[in-house]
Formats: structure tokens, C-alpha cells, sequence
């Protein structure tokens, strides 16, 4: 978001790029979720976690393509590096914890482009996403600190 003023309405464009940043960020925590929770097997004690964080994760993959789809636009068919780094990490709590980084950098850019959003419908859906990211770093931390 390149605008001087951060309070200042962000453009189409803007808005635009934003929507597919989040989309490619968004589809990498999502595959970084299923091929854990495919790794880890129904009966570890962490699967439940990490199949709401993938649920959720495509769910606002959804949203965010239909945001995009309803402003005349392609979504991005992207993967966020973020993937390939998370699943570079071999051991779970310290990938379960940059997954939560992931999670809390998507939380930031969201808190950076609400305040600037003038469509209450694409503000409403990304202010759910941003608190669904919200519980999902805070259960992450529970557990890791459990």
C-alpha cells in the first residue's frame, strides 16, 4: 500500500493487489496446514489444530478470490514462498510457530488495509478474517505453551 496518508480510501488497484497478496499468502498456510496435517495422521494430538487452521485458510482463500472476482479481476493463481520455508522446517512446534508468524503478518496487513476500505461487504468479510487469524495464532500459542 503505497498511499502518503494511511487513513486515505485505497484504490481499485491498490485494493486489487492487496486481495491477491493475501490470496497467495493465504493458499500457502493453507497448503502448509494440509501436508502437515496429512504428515502428522489423524491421531496426533496436534490434527485437530491444524485442520481448522487448513479449513479456515481455504475458506478465506474463497473470499478472497470472490473479492477479487467481484471487482472484474483474476485472481492470482500464486503460492506464497511462504510454503516452501514453513515446510523446510522439520520439526513441528518450531513449523507450527512460523506458521504463526505467517498468521500475525496476514493480521498486520489486514489492520493496515481496513481503516482505508470503503466497501463495507469486502471491510466486513476482511475483518472476519483478520480476527479468525487472530484465534487461530492465539490456540497455536496455547498449545505451543501447553
Amino acid at each position: 500500500m503505497t498511499s502518503a496518508n494511511p487513513t486515505d480510501p485505497i484504490s481499485p488497484p491498490e485494493l486489487l493487489a492487496a486481495l491477491n497478496e493475501l490470496l497467495e499468502a493465504e493458499r500457502a498456510g493453507a497448503r502448509v496446514a494440509r501436508e502437515t496435517a496429512t504428515a502428522l495422521g489423524a491421531d496426533h494430538d496436534w490434527h485437530a489444530l491444524v485442520s481448522d487452521i487448513q479449513h479456515d485458510e481455504v475458506h478465506w482463500c474463497g473470499m478472497l478470490m470472490k473479492a477479487i472476482r467481484a471487482m472484474g479481476a483474476t485472481p492470482s493463481d500464486q503460492t506464497g514462498a511462504f510454503h516452501g520455508k514453513a515446510m523446510a522446517i522439520a520439526e513441528l512446534g518450531e513449523r507450527m510457530a512460523f506458521l504463526n508468524r505467517g498468521q500475525a503478518w496476514v493480521v498486520r496487513r489486514l489492520q493496515a488495509l481496513l481503516p482505508r476500505l470503503t466497501d463495507e461487504g469486502i471491510r466486513q468479510d476482511l475483518q472476519a478474517m483478520h480476527d479468525a487469524h487472530v484465534g487461530n495464532i492465539d490456540k497455536v500459542e496455547q498449545r505451543l505453551h501447553a
